[in-house]
């Protein structure tokens, strides 16, 4: 493994040479530790796929479903892991060959899009000058947002070493000698068999604690080095400007709640505390090293008197150092981080050169002693040295406090009304709140919020689901007082439907004194309200509803007070599951529009500035694909400055485990940031374009919803046909795959709806509806129109053409949404996915549901073409489409053998629930093994497609 590679092209040579390595090595691995029989069984495998795939071999292909109808089980596992382990080794030499790639364009002079280089020189060129840019920063906030969305199918073990592996693979680069790189590949070869020795699957479902662990993990190889890093090229670059702390990061591990019965006060506090832990520990490590470093004596050089005070007040003693006062100074910074470390978190530092003293009470302090060592250094001569550590412990410290990253809360709508309708029945104010109409329900709200008295009646007996929410509240005011706002900054409402949506938790604010003197000139509130809208209603209702929010009585004047900051998250996942990628994406555009006019005045009148958070998933069916295009493609007036986006699931470990990609994918967000904001790309577009986008949009929400939720046996086709019910059962997340225990698509979570069609290789919420909904429109149908029965086999209006043509070619709304629609087409394989109909019972429903799907599919690409003039998909990204062209031949095994794994799995799971008592103990441990090959598999294709979930 392998032989088949990209064309043999001089700069992708390094590319290749790593896969035949890595290939070659878990080769020699599988034959050591399987056997020869199973090493040239997965060759023959392999070589048979390749043949069919991209040579277009049918007897190869008979020949290869045959072999894989007829392996015993453990000889299917074994072929699964090892198909699997190959992707996730080409996954590591791909990521190696975009920093090589990277590292090439800037030896060069030229600076790929997307980089800080190439947006100064475009802002350079707009005669943007660096005061403006200063100023833009000066009042920028721009975060990523880590979630615990359950598509990460890797344990940490596995992460691990492919972080050695990729480190080891890097190292190749600069080897010269043939024992350097001997020792190199060895050191590789025992990589490699670690990954093979080391369980690939989780025994136990994720908890609450493993997924802010595993989180953790790329603050200490990414986020805490890389970020100040890129505080100092960019200050570097703004002729040495000091620019406020605009980049930060967010979490909503340990705070989300919505869905999740797992997430309490505790695992806030929890998640709290890790994080405290985990900036200090860093801090500890760099005030170590950097007391190594500052060595210099007094005998050779003066100190200010503030350095010298600082290095009397340390507790070290020792007649050794008694003149060098930046090391007695830095010893007795880290005895007092190391009192933190144990006030906040109750663990200790790992060295102790003198006991831990007087923790700092607030990570200004400890900034404070960091500035007064870089002062003295300055003015005695010393200003070189600050580069070397000072000055990135100085920023990180800036960015990370003590509370290293902001932890949203999020939490349901509906179970924010059922708490305050049970808060306000236990009070006698309001027998059955929830029967109100929205009207009645906001009078009552606005006089509880006004009322100095609370509502929780004291020794009263409450539910354990509202004495839980209330505790998360009062927890949130807690550790307000211990790490200041930059810790809690959000409070995250979904499923947002109206004003006492957002009502509702503010009197539940009020109950943990996070929101007092409501209607009073002194009324504030501590967290920021965001209200969440997601279905594609909601997102039409929402500047209706912030609107209705902001002319009531005392709210305007309360959030000027607050910090004149408003939030508003836009949903991706459910408005796509909703009602189709076209018409989820026309909406959130239509959104972000009129909520830009609602804040306009708002904002010139009152400073309110607003803020949108984009929560983006993996897929493009959750609003995935690159972020530099993504923001760029934002509406005009949109950005500001100002942005937030979720970062979910396996894409995390895709964009931030390795340190150089995770630096250039953060690089790229402050980049667009930039551009969106200062060069502003997206103009006003034409009335035109609009209508027609608008029309479009209703023909393609007719389209999905008459596929999706209008054909009958839909939802039984899709619970059979894709392995969502193996996903649900895997370890990969602490939520449930549904809300609801049915088997509606409506309850069903967008996460498992997306990635289930990806492990089938459909990705449906991708492009459906797209084909005829664009179809529809271009043979004159409009807004309201019912589709026409069957296919659509009408004329084209030609002008309409022409028109949708321009479009695409100058709005980059559409350029971008119809990219990332090609990148979905171009990882569909309807027949890999046609296997999957084995698994359906009714032949007759699943074949006649399939067609509907293919025949959505081939509508789409049709229309792909038309618009694009490009009759091949990915033909503006050649990169990625030799990557997928030689990629999935080692991918298709694994959904073959998916298949067989599932119609056994299901076979003997259904004789089990037949007659439980009668299976033996081999039939159990049959049925657990099949599980496991199951669950390897969808380890393997997630690694092989890469934004699966």
């Amino acid at each position: 493994m392998p032989n088949a590679t990209p064309q043999d092209n001089a700069k992708d040579q390094p590319l290749i040479d790593d896969i035949r390595l890595l290939g070659r090595l878990l080769g020699d691995v599988i034959r050591e530790q399987e056997s020869v029989a199973a090493y040239e069984l997965v060759e023959r495998i392999r070589q048979l796929s390749v043949a069919y795939r991209l040579k277009n071999d049918a007897s190869a292909g008979a020949t290869l479903d045959a072999l894989l109808k007829n392996l015993t089980l453990d000889q299917t596992v074994s072929v699964v892991r090892a198909f699997s382990y190959f992707s996730h080794l080409a996954n590591i030499a791909e990521d190696r060959h975009h920093v090589r790639r990277r590292l090439h364009h800037e030896r060069a002079g030229s600076a790929q899009e997307g980089s800080l280089a190439v947006a100064f020189e475009r802002l350079n060129k707009a005669g943007i000058d660096r005061d403006a840019v200063v100023h833009m920063l000066q009042n920028a906030y721009i975060s990523p947002v880590l979630t615990a969305h359950p598509t990460e199918v890797q344990r940490k073990s596995l992460l691990d070493a492919e972080r050695s592996i990729a480190q080891l693979i890097a190292e190749r680069d600069s080897l010269h000698t043939p024992r350097e790189r001997a020792l190199n590949e060895a050191l590789l070869k025992a990589r490699v068999t670690q990954l093979w020795q080391t369980r690939m699957l989780r025994y136990e479902k994720l908890t609450v604690s493993d997924e802010i662990n595993n989180a953790l993990t790329y603050y200490q190889s990414t986020f805490l080095r890389e970020i100040p890093r890129l505080y100092g090229e960019i200050e570097h670059a703004l002729g040495g400007a000091q620019l406020a702390s605009f980049f930060r990061m967010g979490n909503w591990i340990g705070g989300d709640r919505d869905g999740n019965p797992f997430v309490t006060a505790a695992s806030l506090n929890m998640a709290l505390a890790r994080q405290a832990e985990t900036a200090i520990r860093h801090y500890l490590e760099q005030v170590h090293v950097l007391g190594g470093e500052l060595s210099m004596s007094t005998l050779l050089v003066g100190v200010t008197p503030a350095l010298q005070e600082l290095a009397d007040r340390s507790p070290d003693t020792n007649a050794h150092r008694k003149d060098e006062p930046y090391r007695r100074a830095l010893i007795g910074v880290y005895a007092r981080l190391a009192a933190t470390l144990e006030a906040r978190t109750g663990t200790h530092a790992l060295r102790h050169a003198v006991a831990p003293t007087e923790p700092y009470a607030r990570a200004e302090d400890f900034l404070e002693d960091l500035r007064t060592v870089e002062n003295s250094l300055q003015r005695h001569h010393g200003g070189a040295l600050v580069a070397i550590r000072l000055a990135d412990l100085i920023r990180s410290v800036q960015v990370f406090g003590f509370h290293l990253a902001t932890i949203d809360l999020r939490q349901s709508s509906d179970q924010h009304e059922a708490v305050v309708a049970e808060l306000l029945a236990t009070a006698r104010l309001q027998a059955d709140y929830s029967a109100l109409d929205e009207a009645a329900k906001r009078q009552c709200l606005m006089q509880v919020l006004r009322d100095v008295r609370p509502l929780t009646v004291p020794h009263a007996a409450y539910s354990e689901k509202t004495a839980s929410e209330l505790a998360i509240f009062r927890a949130a005011r807690e550790r307000l007082a211990e790490y200041g706002r930059a810790a809690l900054r959000h409070y995250i409402i979904s499923h947002t439907e109206d004003v006492s949506d957002l009502l509702e938790v503010l009197v539940l604010l009020k109950e943990a004194g996070l929101m007092r003197q409501f209607g009073t000139e002194t009324a504030r509130c501590d967290l920021i309200v965001s209200p969440l809208f997601e279905t594609i209603a909601d997102l039409d209702a929402s500047a209706r509803i912030m609107g209705e929010f902001y002319a009531l009585p005392g709210i305007l004047p309360m959030v000027q007070r607050s910090g004149a900051e408003q939030d508003i998250m836009l949903g991706y996942s459910d408005s796509n599951k909703d009602g189709g990628t076209f018409t989820s994406n026309w909406n959130l555009y239509q959104a972000e529009l009129r909520l830009v006019t609602l804040f306009g005045p708002l904002q010139r009148s009152h400073g309110i500035r607003l803020r949108l958070f984009h929560g983006r998933g993996g897929t493009v069916g959750r609003g995935g694909g690159p972020s530099y295009q993504a923001i760029l493609a934002q509406p005009p007036g949109t950005v500001q400055g100002q942005i937030r986006l979720t970062e979910q699931g396996e894409v995390i470990a895709s964009k931030y485990a390795h340190p150089d990609i995770g630096r250039r994918n953060l690089e790229t967000l402050i980049a667009a940031t930039l551009e969106a904001t200062l060069l502003h790309p997206t103009q006003d577009a034409p009335q035109s374009h609009l209508h027609a986008a608008a029309a479009i949009s209703d023909a393609c929400f007719q389209a999905y919803r008459s596929l999706v939720y209008g054909t009958p046996g839909f939802a039984d086709y899709f619970f059979s046909a894709t392995p969502l019910r193996e996903i649900a059962e895997l370890n990969i997340g602490s939520r449930p795959a549904s809300r609801k225990a049915t088997r509606s698509i409506e309850d069903l979570r967008a996460i498992p709806w997306g990635f289930s069609w990806g492990q089938a290789r459909v990705a449906l919420p991708g492009w459906a509806g797209f084909g005829s909904g664009v179809r529809a429109w271009l043979q004159g149908h409009n807004a309201g129109d019912a589709l026409p029965e069957g296919a659509l086999t009408g004329e084209i209006q030609p002008e309409r053409l022409t028109l949708l043509q321009e479009m695409y070619t100058s709005w980059p709304f559409l350029r971008t949404l119809l990219s990332n629609l090609d990148m979905v087409l171009a990882k569909t394989d309807l027949h890999i996915a046609s296997r999957y109909l084995d698994l359906v019972d009714d032949q007759a429903l699943g074949q006649r549901i399939f067609a509907a799907i293919s025949d959505e599919w081939q509508l789409t690409n049709e229309m792909m073409s038309l618009i694009t003039g490009q009759d091949s998909r990915l033909a503006g990204n050649p990169a990625l489409a030799r990557s997928i062209e030689h990629r999935f031949p080692y991918l298709d095994p694994i959904n073959h053998l998916q298949v067989e794994l599932m119609r056994r799995y299901r076979s003997e799971a259904w004789e089990q629930n037949q007659n439980p008592e009668r299976l033996s103990p081999a039939q159990r441990a049959q049925l657990e093994r099949l599980k496991r090959g199951i669950h390897i598999s969808i380890n393997g294709i997630a690694a092989g497609l890469r934004n699966t979930g």
